[in-house]
């Protein structure tokens, strides 16, 4: 290879290699761009459920409530079934369940603000939680109600975005293509439930 010839090809591939750089660090850099500063608020709610189509017992209910806000990540969560009129494991006709757990918001939110001693803040991504997916199985779709009652009651104590939500439910009947998915505020590091 001539010099004349080496002295164009050392400037292109120097410039190959810095925009190859550039590119590869472009998914970091917008990580940490979208990354929040947070904070954990207390919350508190009692929830009763009403279905038609799925039954569950008290127990039961406490379980699957309990799994979706841990997916959520919900920190210090308690879940415990209110009084119940069914043994363990018997479908109840109103079962119900009360919560108390922490939830990330933004440090610069006025939710935060008016929390008393919030702690320090925490690094806070967005990330995807699916509670119930489009292609669920026809098992999973009978959990359309508490899916429904689930984004009313729950969804709106966690910081979300691009909420993804179809509801097919019809009493009495298991239909496909109810879905739940939403981006959450979560830490960077994971949380003890």
């Amino acid at each position: 290879m001539s010099a004349m010839c080496l002295t164009r090809w050392v400037p292109r591939l120097a410039s190959v290699v810095a925009a190859a750089t550039l590119l590869a660090a472009l998914p970091a850099s917008a990580m940490a761009q979208d990354g929040v500063s947070a904070v954990w608020v207390p919350k508190h709610l009692q929830f009763i459920y009403q279905g038609f189509t799925t039954h569950y017992s008290c127990d039961g209910l406490q379980d699957e409530v309990r799994a979706m806000l841990s997916k959520l990540g919900a920190k210090d969560l308690k879940v415990r079934e209110v009084p119940c009129s069914s043994g363990p494991g018997v479908p109840s006709p109103f079962p119900g369940v009360t919560v108390d757990m922490r939830v990330l918001v933004p440090a610069s939110s006025a939710e935060a603000s008016k929390v008393k001693n919030p702690g320090p803040p925490v690094r806070a991504l967005w990330k995807e939680v699916v509670l119930m997916p489009e292609n669920a199985s026809y098992n999973e779709q009978g959990k359309c109600e508490l899916i429904e009652q689930f984004k009313e009651t729950f969804l709106p104590l966690f910081t979300t975005r691009n909420v993804k939500y179809g509801s097919t439910c019809i009493p009495h009947q298991i239909t496909l293509g109810t879905h739940l998915s939403a981006e959450v505020l979560m830490p960077t590091a994971t949380p003890k439930p």
